[in-house]
């Protein structure tokens, strides 16, 4: 007996997915800090408007009627993307939906003809760099913090495979 595979997909962020998404994302903060600080994250407190009316784009990860992640692109520039808010239900942690929402984030900067994405994490959350190393980011700054991470999506660099 062979084994199904139950549909994944990416989809824009919807209104309706505002509390489901926001959760991930502060839990998955909560994991690596062990608390959260209510006086940060406030673009998490309405989505809908602080990313996709803005115009960048907020994108969830749905394993049939699951939300299993999360991620977002800003477009800080004509040139220049940043990725962040990039979160993973701790229930489906480990599978590659992190790398297929980080590929995907890519896909999209490329779309849209941006030269650079760069993203940003704290120089001890590992799993986090090693997610982005292996989607092609390389390091380029480093501070007491934080690590910062980029990749050129030069015109002759061919579209990130899935």
């Amino acid at each position: 007996m062979c084994c199904t595979f139950p549909e994944f997909r990416m989809r824009p962020f919807r209104r309706e997915d505002q509390a489901e998404a926001r959760r991930i994302i502060l839990e998955g903060l909560g994991d690596h800090f062990g608390t959260i600080d209510q006086n940060m994250n406030h673009d998490l407190d309405d989505i809908m408007t602080t990313y996709t009316k803005a115009g960048h784009e907020f994108v969830v990860a749905e394993l049939e009627a699951w939300m299993v992640g999360t991620g977002a692109l800003l477009y800080e520039d004509n040139n220049l993307g940043r990725i962040v808010r990039v979160s993973v239900n701790p229930n489906f942690r480990g599978r590659g939906y992190g790398e297929a929402i980080v590929k995907h984030l890519i896909r999209l900067g490329q779309k849209n003809g941006l030269g650079q994405i760069v993203v940003e994490t704290n120089h001890d959350w590992n799993s986090a760099i090693e997610l982005y190393q292996k989607c092609g980011f390389q390091p380029y700054e480093r501070d007491d913090e934080s690590l910062y991470l980029r990749m050129d999506l030069g015109i002759e660099q061919q579209l990130v495979p899935v």
